[in-house]
């Protein structure tokens, strides 16, 4: 037997209620979802936002990525909103400067127990009820309504929505919905970011420590991407101590099988890495502090959307008729052979949109994609898929969502003006203003 749903409304209310309907379900609480999900709360939409990790924030938070870009581009800012909101709020609790136009801003650090907390108080605060803990058994379109299965602690519970919005990244929702999606033979590696300390990373020889690094490699007891995206010593890493260093091959990690593979494949890159590093001058007291409770995935399967943004749309600039928020970030292909990134920066003046249609999965009604997963080729994916363009196009497929599930009418049908000018009313920038 299914039981029905109870979630966290609101900390005013600070207990569980039972509810079944939704006008938007979000799967996923990355960067993506969890702003999405606070816009279509905050546009009047009885919103669940549900998340399988214990803490919102995705990459930016249990990945370990705390420096999202880019909000701003050659001094303008490009992206604001609700992602740039909870941005500022953190640096605000952080006591740091708020970055302006005018200025030169690349990555932004925030802490990442603020960021979370600052979160959770705004989907909260929004109206939208949260579920933490939780996946996404079944999907399927009934009655005009989305009828979702979810496998909490407790069993497996029924909900109803009628959007739905997928930000899992991985295109689940979709996938489980009978949508297509593209999966190509070669992803990029994943990284599985460490805190690590010691030594004094400016003390060290690092020479010597790429000559050990080529021997060790040589005998078998160390892999060059333990220590380094390329065939490099371990300097990078040890003076970033031990943030985004590695790089580790995460093949069909939109599935459980292959997401456990990579995050055990990371951890015996980290022993690798740990017990090399212990036997070098200097690096004898080398100890890891904390690691990251889930390995960075950047790259598992693509929608096949109602409009692929390929990379000559994105490094040309297009200017989408149905263009929804901007994106702005190089081509950064992390090689899956241990040769480092393949990368070239945009032209000066270039600004990258993002159209709704590549939001779409072809075929569907009432069912919107936000994410590293939206539709677009592998080398404009690279790039589309940092933090700041899926907050964006999260914003976008919160206002979307609220409107289609108010006006009945699919997110295809839209009047653009109308999402346009509910994004710009809450604070977001559009492309073409």
């Amino acid at each position: 037997m299914i039981a029905s749903v109870a979630f966290f409304r609101t900390t005013k209310r600070d207990a569980c209620e039972m509810d079944t309907n939704y006008d938007v379900i979000v799967m996923g609480g990355g960067t993506a979802g969890l702003v999405a999900a606070i816009q279509a709360a905050r546009a009047g939409a009885s919103t669940l936002l549900v998340e399988k990790n214990g803490m919102l924030g995705g990459t930016m938070t249990v990945g370990g990525i705390n420096y999202p870009g880019l909000f701003f581009v050659e001094g303008q800012q490009i992206i604001a909103g609700i992602g740039w909101e909870l941005v500022r709020k953190t640096l605000e609790e952080m006591g740091k400067p708020i970055p302006g136009s005018g200025q030169k801003v690349r990555h932004i650090w925030v802490n990442v127990a603020l960021f979370a907390a600052i979160a959770d108080e705004a989907v909260l605060s929004s109206g939208a009820e949260l579920l933490l803990h939780t996946m996404l058994a079944a999907v399927t379109r009934e009655n005009e309504r989305w009828r979702i299965l979810l496998c909490t602690k407790t069993g497996l519970q029924e909900t109803f929505a009628r959007v739905l919005i997928d930000a899992t990244g991985d295109a689940t929702a979709v996938s489980l919905a009978g949508y297509e999606t593209v999966r190509h033979p070669i992803t990029q590696p994943a990284t599985l970011s460490f805190l690590c300390s010691g030594y004094d990373a400016e003390k060290l020889d690092h020479a010597a420590l790429q000559a050990a690094t080529e021997v060790a490699v040589s005998a078998g007891e160390l892999r060059w991407t333990d220590v380094s995206w390329y065939h490099g010593g371990p300097e990078r890493l040890l003076k970033l101590r031990g943030a985004n260093a590695n790089h580790v091959r995460a093949p069909d990690a939109d599935t459980s099988e292959g997401r456990t593979r990579a995050e055990i494949e990371g951890r015996r890159a980290l022993l690798r890495m740990y017990r090399f590093l212990r036997k070098q001058p200097g690096l004898e007291r080398f100890t890891i502090d904390a690691v990251c409770p889930e390995i960075g995935i950047r790259e598992t399967v693509t929608i096949r959307g109602k409009q692929t943004i390929t990379v000559e749309d994105y490094e040309s600039g297009r200017l989408f008729e149905d263009a929804v928020c901007y994106a702005h970030y190089g081509i950064d292909e992390h090689l899956n052979d241990g040769e480092g990134i393949r990368s070239r920066p945009l032209k000066p003046g270039i600004r990258p949109t993002i159209p709704r249609s590549a939001l779409l999965p072809l075929g569907s009604r009432f069912l919107i994609v936000a994410g590293r997963c939206l539709s677009s080729d592998r080398e404009a994916n690279s790039a589309l898929r940092v933090q700041c363009p899926c907050m964006a196009m999260g914003q976008a497929a919160g206002a979307m969502a609220a409107l289609s599930a108010r006006s009945g009418l699919d997110p295809e049908e839209l009047p653009m003006s109308e999402i346009r000018a509910l994004l710009r009313a809450h604070g977001a920038i559009v492309p073409g203003d």
